[in-house]
């Protein structure tokens, strides 16, 4: 069952003040995400509660860490329940593209979807040993042709539309994903900055303001993606893939889908 949460996001209250008060707001940039509460807090996250900046930024790497790796093969068959759609149980839910596509067609051709590493493999050399390469948290369903026109892009907004985009957008030097995934995007680049800091083996990762990384270890853009945790804020579906990733896969949490608030709390 997920756990049960209180949530209030500031840009809820302004807007409903603002209805009450018979007024029109002008348009804004969405405000910080206010505190959470989880089921979790005082179990799972009981040594992080209360800490801000590089002490929570510690302390939440240490509590993730605690993780199994799954193999790249067993990849395919944890993506079928992870990202399940919700309306239909025989397919998955791509990410930047937004279609609903059979199960059975996950593979390398036109027309099959992949496993998408939303913080590109490129961007540390982690390829995809068990690891980094094959962390749920990270991975998602999405349209053979649409994962390789991202490629190892970093996210940034602004671009033009293409085949199968759902309304994501594409420029020379970066990826926009759909509004309705930014925030989901957002929170799975800063989870594996805090999961992978350089002390098991793999690369330590980790945010930038810049769209060209390239083969570095760091991905961008910063600024951005925490306007898109903002703006959109975790959902039941993104609540939901994070509890299976934890009670049957990893065995670890993405912290910032319990705690969104905590992306700003740490930059």
């Amino acid at each position: 069952m997920p756990a049960a949460r209180i949530r209030s996001w500031k840009t809820v209250a302004l807007a409903t003040s603002a209805v009450l008060a018979g007024l029109v707001l002008p348009t804004a940039t969405a405000a910080p995400a206010s505190a959470t509460t989880t089921a979790y807090d005082d179990t799972y996250y009981a040594n992080a509660i209360g800490k801000t900046g590089t002490a929570l930024k510690s302390s939440l790497h240490t509590i993730i860490s605690d993780q199994t790796s799954i193999s790249y093969s067993a990849v395919w068959n944890a993506l079928k329940v992870t990202d399940q759609d919700p309306n239909n149980s025989s397919n998955v839910k791509l990410l930047y593209s937004g279609i609903s596509r059979s199960k059975s067609l996950n593979g390398g051709s036109t027309g099959n979807w992949n496993r998408e590493h939303v913080w590109a493999q490129s961007h540390g050399d982690f390829g995809t040993s068990a690891g980094p390469g094959t962390d749920l948290h990270h991975l998602r369903a999405e349209d053979v042709q649409v994962n390789a026109r991202r490629g190892n892009l970093d996210f940034d907004n602004g671009g033009s539309t293409f085949t199968n985009s759902g309304g994501s957008l594409i420029d020379s030097n970066s990826f926009e994903p759909r509004d309705a995934v930014k925030g989901d995007v957002a929170r799975m680049i800063l989870y594996m900055a805090v999961r992978y800091e350089g002390d098991d083996g793999w690369p330590n990762l980790e945010p930038n303001d810049s769209v060209d990384n390239g083969g570095t270890r760091f991905h961008g853009r910063l600024s951005a993606l925490k306007a898109w945790n903002d703006e959109d804020p975790p959902d039941a579906w993104e609540e939901r893939r994070n509890d299976l990733i934890y009670s049957n896969y990893q065995g670890n949490r993405n912290p910032f889908i319990d705690h969104p608030e905590w992306v700003e709390a740490i930059w």
